[in-house]
């Protein structure tokens, strides 16, 4: 059940947003067992996940971005 680094990291990222399937966290968790500097990173990653979501974050659409950009050209 040996995983590399790369796979620790996609599933890391599934799991702060709720998409790793139960095998994967199984992974994830026995990985972070044995490496505590990747344990560390899920940490902080799950701090910062907590923060972006507190923030209540607001995505500008298309029509938002191609206005402004139009208004740039105008200058």
């Amino acid at each position: 059940m040996k995983i590399s680094l790369e796979k620790a990291k996609k599933i890391c990222t599934k799991s702060q947003y709720g998409e790793a399937s139960w095998w994967e966290l199984l992974q994830l968790n026995m990985y972070l067992l044995f490496f505590k500097e990747c344990a560390e990173f899920s940490s902080k990653n799950k701090k910062l996940s907590s923060l972006c979501e507190q923030a209540n974050l607001h995505v500008i659409s298309e029509e938002e971005k191609e206005a402004m950009k139009e208004k740039l050209k105008d200058c």
